[in-house]
C-alpha cells in the first residue's frame, strides 16, 4: 500500500461521521461501514495488504474471537474523532468514540500496512493494546502485541517514493477491488478445480473398473459348480491336499484349488458363499454404476459452474473450504454438505441420496427442487429459526448448479419438509410451496 494512497484514503473518509459496522469478513479482511452507505474493506494479507471498496455482502463465516466481539462492540455506531496517517508512515489511525460507554472514552484502530508486520490493533486512550488481529509475542520481535501492553511505535524506515496525486479515492478503491477479484478468483479457482477434477477421476476409474454384469453370472455359476463337485468328492479329499483333482459332472477333468485354512467339510460352503456373492454383485451391479454416474454427474455440474462462477462468493458456496472437515465432524456419508451465512445446507447426489434427506429431514427445515426437471432435492437446516432471503437464493442456485449443465431460467420450488409427501423413491408431491426463478450462465444450447 502505497503512502500517498493512505493518505488520500485518510482525507477521504475523514468527510464521514460514524462507522456504522465493523466486522472481519475472511480471516484477513474487515469490514467498516461509514455511515450507513458506505463499505470500505481493508485487506491486511501481510505483504499485500490493500483498501478495496465494494457493495456490503454477509459473510459466509461468521467470527467469533475476542477480537471480533471487541472489534464489533467498540466500533459499531461510534462517532469518528479523527482519521490520520501518523508520522506518514503506512498506518492509518482511526480515532472513536464508541457509543457503548456512557463517559467519554477514546479507541484508536491503528490499521498497519507494513509488510510482513500488518496488523489490525486496537488501542486505548493510553496507548494501551486492546486486542489485535495477531498477536507476537517476543521470540518473534521487539515489539510485542499482546492485550494489555503499551505497544512501541514502529521505527522510523525512510523509503523513497514516487507521489501522486489521486484524483478519485472512489475510483481507486473500487479498481482495487476488480483487480484483486480477477487475481484472487483465479488462484482460488484453479485450486477449488483441482479438488473436483480429482474427485471426478476417481468416479471415473470405479466406474471403469465396475465388473460385468455377465462375467459375474460366470463366475457364479463356476463357484457353484465347485461346491457341487466338492460334496461329491468330499470322501477324496485329504486335510493336507491342495487342490482336488476329479472329474465335473460332463465327466471332464477338473483341477479345483481348495482354500487354506479351511476344514474339509466347510470347503463346498466356501465356494457357495463365494457363488452367493457374486450372483448378488450381478443382480445389484447396475445400482452402484447408476450411483457412481449420477455422482460423477453431480460432480461434473459442480466443476461447469465453478469454472462460470465470476464472484468469489459463488466459488465459496460451490466449493467450500471447510466442507471436508465438517463433513466428517457431522459424520455425513449419504449426501454433500455445504455452510450459507452459518446455516447447514445437504443437497443429495443422486436418488439414493435424495431419499435418505427426505428421512432425515426435520418438519420445518426447508426443502427445494426444480419443477419439472430431474435434480437434487436440497434441505436446509432451519432449526425453527426463519431463513434470510440470501440463503434461500443461494441454496436455490446451488439446486439448479448441481442438477443441471445447460444455461438458462428454470423454476426452483421451495417449502417446509412437513409439506412434502413422499410418493415413491425420491418422487414427492408438495403443496403450500413458493417459486424462486434462478439463472444459470454458460453457454446456451439451442436445437
Amino acid at each position: 500500500m502505497k503512502r500517498y494512497e493512505l493518505q488520500a484514503i485518510a482525507s477521504y473518509l475523514s468527510s464521514y461521521d460514524f462507522i456504522a459496522e465493523a466486522r472481519r469478513v475472511d480471516d484477513t479482511t474487515i469490514e467498516l461501514i461509514f455511515d450507513k452507505k458506505n463499505s470500505i474493506f481493508f485487506n491486511m494479507t501481510r505483504g499485500n495488504s490493500f483498501v478495496y471498496q465494494k457493495e456490503t455482502q454477509k459473510p459466509l463465516q461468521s467470527y467469533k474471537a475476542p477480537f471480533d466481539n471487541l472489534l464489533h462492540s467498540l466500533l459499531a455506531y461510534s462517532k469518528i474523532l479523527s482519521i490520520s496517517v501518523p508520522n506518514n508512515d503506512r498506518i492509518l489511525s482511526i480515532e472513536v468514540a464508541p457509543k457503548s460507554n456512557y463517559k467519554e472514552k477514546k479507541v484508536t484502530l491503528q490499521l498497519e500496512f507494513t509488510g510482513k508486520n500488518t496488523n489490525i490493533i486496537l488501542l486505548d486512550e493510553s496507548g494501551v493494546i486492546i486486542e489485535a488481529l495477531r498477536h507476537v509475542d517476543a521470540s518473534r520481535s521487539f515489539r510485542v502485541i499482546r492485550p494489555g501492553i503499551e505497544l512501541l511505535a514502529l521505527p522510523s524506515y525512510e523509503r523513497e517514493e514516487l507521489y501522486q496525486k489521486v484524483e478519485s479515492v472512489d475510483t481507486l478503491l473500487r479498481d482495487n477491488w476488480k483487480e484483486y477479484q480477477k487475481k484472487r478468483i483465479n488462484n482460488i479457482k484453479k485450486q477449488k478445480l483441482l479438488m473436483v477434477e480429482k474427485k471426478i477421476d476417481k468416479l471415473t476409474k470405479l466406474l471403469a473398473t465396475l465388473p460385468d454384469k455377465s462375467k459375474l453370472e460366470e463366475e457364479a455359476l463356476k463357484y457353484n459348480n465347485y461346491g457341487n463337485i466338492i460334496l461329491a468328492n468330499l470322501y477324496s479329499i485329504k486335510p493336507y491336499d491342495k487342490t482336488l483333482k476329479t472329474y465335473d459332472f460332463d465327466g471332464e477333468e477338473i483341477s479345483i484349488k481348495l482354500p487354506k485354512n479351511i476344514v474339509t467339510n466347510r470347503i463346498s460352503q466356501y465356494y457357495f458363499n463365494l457363488s452367493k456373492r457374486a450372483k448378488n454383485r450381478a443382480k445389484n451391479v447396475y445400482i452402484e454404476q447408476e450411483n457412481l454416474s449420477s455422482k460423477l454427474n453431480f460432480y461434473q455440474n459442480i466443476y461447469h459452474s465453478a469454472k462460470q462462477a465470476t464472484d468469489m462468493y459463488d466459488l465459496e458456496i460451490l466449493i467450500p473450504k471447510r466442507a471436508k472437515s465438517q463433513r466428517k465432524k457431522e459424520k455425513l456419508k449419504e449426501c454433500e454438505l455445504f455452510w450459507i451465512e452459518d446455516y447447514k445446507v445437504l443437497v443429495g447426489r443422486n436418488s439414493i441420496e435424495n431419499q435418505k434427506l427426505l428421512q432425515v429431514a426435520k418438519a420445518n427445515d426447508l426443502w427445494m427442487h426444480i419443477r419439472d426437471v430431474p435434480s437434487s432435492h436440497v434441505i436446509i437446516k432451519t432449526d425453527k429459526q426463519n431463513l434470510p432471503k440470501s440463503v434461500i437464493e443461494a441454496s436455490a442456485k446451488l439446486c439448479v448448479d448441481f442438477s443441471v449443465q445447460q444455461a438458462g431460467e428454470y423454476e426452483v420450488d421451495y417449502t417446509k419438509r412437513k409439506f412434502v409427501k413422499v410418493q415413491e423413491g425420491s418422487s414427492v408431491l408438495y403443496n403450500k410451496y413458493e417459486t424462486l426463478r434462478v439463472r444459470k450462465e454458460g453457454v446456451e444450447i439451442r436445437e
